[in-house]
């Protein structure tokens, strides 16, 4: 259950291939792509000066929900599946929180950008901008709020990014994992020049992936959390 709900909460943020530089004028000229003022009375948690609101804890379960039960299909403890959703929410605000300290921006094209390429607001290979309202409102979206949650969500993975890239095997790593190929192989030679590579780009993800909880875990542990509960 755990693994089917991060999975879809990772891959929550639609992204994709193409910019329609024509529709990218005519958006901003008819909608504008700023003006983050959403109203959040209720803020249910902080994570440094950051807050999550209940509204944004909502759309995210209803979000993380439909998607586990289409993969599932099952039943779920839904005090632990709320505690799944806020965890998704805190630790995304702690990698905007890494993003800041790193230096990295989102500009407006960046984010415009990203948003013409997903799919789910085309139409015939097109940016449509009557079906990008329309699926907003069909999910509890205004606008500027998907557009804030789009940019955290692009500063988030690129701090990610940043990480993961900063990750190399050692001499002595790579000799390991050639050496745990090489050992019993009796295939060709493209075969295990193959398997060897494969061998280092596994352990090469290993090793990033620990260093991205290591890090997570050092934020959690520098950066002020905060959650009210009985507000989930």
């Amino acid at each position: 259950m755990i693994k089917a709900i991060r999975n879809a909460a990772h891959n929550y943020p639609w992204f994709l291939k193409s910019i329609m530089g024509i529709l990218a004028i005519a958006f901003v000229i008819t909608m504008g792509w700023w003006g983050f003022g959403e109203s959040s009375t209720n803020t249910i948690a902080t994570v440094g000066d950051l807050t999550i609101s209940r509204d944004e804890f909502r759309r995210t379960y209803e979000i993380m929900y439909r998607a586990y039960r289409e993969r599932s299909g099952g039943d779920f403890n839904d005090e632990t599946f709320k505690q799944l959703v806020i965890d998704q929410l805190v630790e995304g605000r702690l990698w905007v929180i890494a993003a800041q300290e790193m230096g990295i921006t989102i500009s407006d094209a960046d984010l415009r950008e990203a948003i013409l390429q997903i799919p789910d607001f085309q139409k015939n290979g097109a940016f449509d901008p009557d079906l990008y309202r329309r699926l907003l409102a069909a999910n509890h979206w205004t606008p500027a709020a998907f557009e804030a949650a789009q940019k955290q969500e692009l500063l988030a993975g690129k701090a990610r990014m940043m990480v993961r890239h900063s990750i190399a095997l050692t001499p002595a790593e790579l000799a390991e994992s050639q050496a745990l190929t090489t050992r019993g192989q009796n295939g060709d030679g493209a075969d295990l020049i193959g398997s060897r590579e494969r061998a280092v780009q596994d352990m090469l993800l290993q090793k990033q992936q620990r260093a991205l909880a290591a890090y997570q875990d050092a934020l959690k542990a520098k950066i002020p959390i905060k959650i009210r509960r009985e507000l989930l």
